[in-house]
């Protein structure tokens, strides 16, 4: 609480109103995650997309990464990738639907950035959604501590 009281008054005090607008949506950035272990963060009507660090934990070491292709249409809870591990293969769903504006080629060609950095480096593919509904029925960030802590 007290970053976002610390940070409107900042914000306040320094930029213009149109300002204050694009900031605060750029800082509040929305991460988002699923039942099957990924997660998402929106900024701009675009989300990141990548496993989870619970769920590359539970997989182990990656050796192989299939990501969609740019410009693939792709539907809510729709199959798009594939993550195996030394353990297991795990398929990868489109936690939206919407369009594949980019692939991390990087995360093919080095799988072991999943393991190192799940949740930024590692991540997977973009996605521009196109409902806000899909968004907004995601788990937040508490919702899917509990989803994982039940698993234990």
């Amino acid at each position: 609480m007290a970053l976002r009281v610390l940070s409107k008054t900042f914000l306040s005090q320094r930029l213009t109103g149109a300002q204050r607008g694009t900031i605060a949506l750029r800082f509040y950035a929305t991460k988002k995650y699923t039942a099957s272990h990924e997660w998402i963060e929106i900024d701009n009507g675009v989300g990141t997309v990548g496993i989870t660090d619970y769920a590359q934990n539970a997989l182990g070491d990656v050796v192989y990464v299939e990501v969609p292709e740019v410009g693939t249409q792709v539907e809510f809870d729709e199959t798009v990738g594939v993550v195996e591990s030394v353990k297991s293969t795990s398929d990868i769903y489109s936690p939206l639907t919407g369009e594949i504006t980019a692939s991390n080629d990087k995360v093919v060609a080095n799988t072991k950035l999943i393991n190192k950095s799940a949740e930024s480096d590692g991540w997977l593919f973009k996605v521009k959604f196109s409902s806000q509904q899909e968004v907004d029925a995601l788990l937040n960030e508490s919702d899917y501590k509990m989803l994982i802590e039940s698993d234990h």
